[in-house]
């Protein structure tokens, strides 16, 4: 098996650094040991440094994480069973790391200053992208309510990924999962 270049093994070691311990968590020395890359590679890949590293990594997971939710909203049928797929899918995630990781971008969110910026336009990007995935899998009326359905369907994953993590159960995702799933069999209806 081929051992991926430096740049790559370093996207991926934020990845998971960012999904453990936020943006605090990828120190350069940190992404090194991870990734096993060289010393002097952080550099030459990402001149920019920590801020560097992390935004290129925080765009690269979104997009994993856009396919990702578009994929498991298609599994269900139903506005209220694409419901149910969508946390049914993320609580399986959450079980895989066993409980150790959660959202890069939101975990991100909670470490932003003011001399962060060009993170949080990332995360608010990233956020933006997972919003008009799901908002394209309901027709709830018109295109400002599916955003806003979206939108909360969005708070309640990032709020259970908190609540699993601090728990260490699934069972904030199977609760909001199945609200959400009632809530939107009604608004489609009356849509």
């Amino acid at each position: 098996m081929e051992i991926p270049p430096p740049r790559d093994r370093m996207i991926e070691a934020a990845i998971t650094l960012m999904r453990r311990s936020g943006y605090s968590g990828v120190g350069i020395n940190e992404v090194l040991a991870e990734s096993g890359a060289p010393k002097g590679s952080m550099y030459h890949y990402f001149p920019g440094g920590k801020r560097q590293v992390a935004a290129e990594s925080l765009a690269t997971y979104a997009g994993r994480v856009v396919a990702f939710i578009d994929a498991s909203l298609a599994r269900g049928r139903t506005p209220a069973g694409k419901v149910r797929a969508l946390f049914a899918a993320f609580e399986q995630r959450l079980l895989d790391s066993d409980y150790r990781q959660s959202c890069a971008a939101g975990c991100v969110s909670l470490d932003l200053d003011p001399e962060l910026e060009s993170v949080r336009a990332v995360v608010e990007s990233a956020f933006a992208d997972y919003i008009a995935v799901i908002a394209s899998h309901f027709e709830l009326g018109n295109a400002t309510r599916a955003r806003s359905f979206a939108g909360f369907v969005l708070t309640a994953i990032e709020g259970a990924y908190v609540r699993g993590r601090a728990e260490r159960s699934g069972k904030a995702f199977r609760e909001a999962g199945e609200w959400l799933a009632r809530l939107v069999a009604v608004e489609s209806r009356d849509a």
